[in-house]
């Protein structure tokens, strides 16, 4: 490479790298998927995509160079708010229509479609696991009380699991795990956990999470920020230890998701000009 060159680069590179911090990029996703929120890898080589609302009642599944394998239109379901993707062991997907910037929702609902690597056509199923959260009382609540958007979803032995995104004013910096059923039908989110995350209400949101496939670890995601859970009993995340990471990324990261016990794959949206990529993260 020509001095010059070389010199007319850094800059460009040095954006980058202040961009992906820690983080490796390894595909450019579809145009299509601009505003790509949820996420769930599949057989080490590929990953299912969902958008959030105003965008179409479709799962897309996309390989790790970033090209289009499939589409389907999910039926029985509308994309109110579609913010957060999970797995079960049988490859059954599960959709979180948990968006709820307002905090004024009373429709939140999952859709839990089968495997779809094992569907013909282009349309699949989903049938309907409503919930709502017995803690609020008003819809909405005094902005002091915004708790009930959520953008993170995973799941573990037959139940699943969400993180809420903490909009309180002032800012409370708190991560509410709560718990239901997989199977369709009516419930009442049980809260297990409030983590206390930092007073940085951009950084310490969380918009992502997922569980390996060990059930060892659990990472929660914000704009730039890890939370690493290991050595935790059941279902009870905080008995463990947590391991919080800088990825020192700047980009608007929607959705994380393990591709093998040690292995992530996050994703961000198209973002003041930057964004809709595919990253690599390894775990110590």
């Amino acid at each position: 490479m020509r001095p010059s060159l070389a010199i007319a680069l850094l800059p460009i590179m040095f954006m980058m790298c202040a961009q992906y911090g820690q983080l490796t990029p390894i595909a450019d996703l579809p145009k299509k998927l601009n505003e790509n929120s949820g996420m769930a890898a599949v057989n080490g080589n590929a990953v299912w995509l969902i958008e959030d609302s105003g965008n179409p009642d479709k799962i897309f599944k996309v390989d790790l160079k970033g090209n289009l394998l499939k589409e389907f239109k999910v039926k029985n379901a509308k994309n109110e708010d579609w913010e957060a993707l999970a797995q079960d062991s049988l490859g059954n997907l599960y959709i979180g229509d948990i968006g709820n910037n307002s905090n004024e929702r009373e429709d939140l609902v999952i859709y839990k479609i089968p495997n779809p690597d094992k569907e013909k056509g282009d349309k699949i199923d989903a049938e309907r696991i409503t919930f709502s959260y017995p803690e609020q009382k008003k819809f909405p609540p005094k902005r002091k009380d915004f708790r009930y958007n959520a953008e993170a979803l995973f799941y573990l032995k037959g139940f699943l699991y969400i993180v809420n995104k903490d909009m309180t004013r002032p800012f409370t910096g708190e991560a509410r795990i709560y718990r239901l059923p997989a199977k369709p039908g009516k419930y009442k989110a049980e809260l297990l956990s409030v983590i206390p995350t930092c007073d940085d209400s951009r950084r310490c949101t969380i918009t992502g999470a997922d569980l390996s496939p060990d059930g060892k670890t659990l990472v929660l995601l914000s704009y730039g920020q890890l939370w690493v859970f290991r050595n935790f009993k059941g279902d009870d995340f905080t008995s463990g230890t947590m391991k919080l990471i800088d990825l020192g990324a700047s980009t608007q990261l929607e959705a994380v998701s393990f591709l093998d016990n040690q292995t992530l794959l996050l994703s961000d949206e198209w973002s003041g000009g930057s964004g809709m990529n595919l990253y690599r993260y390894a775990l110590d």
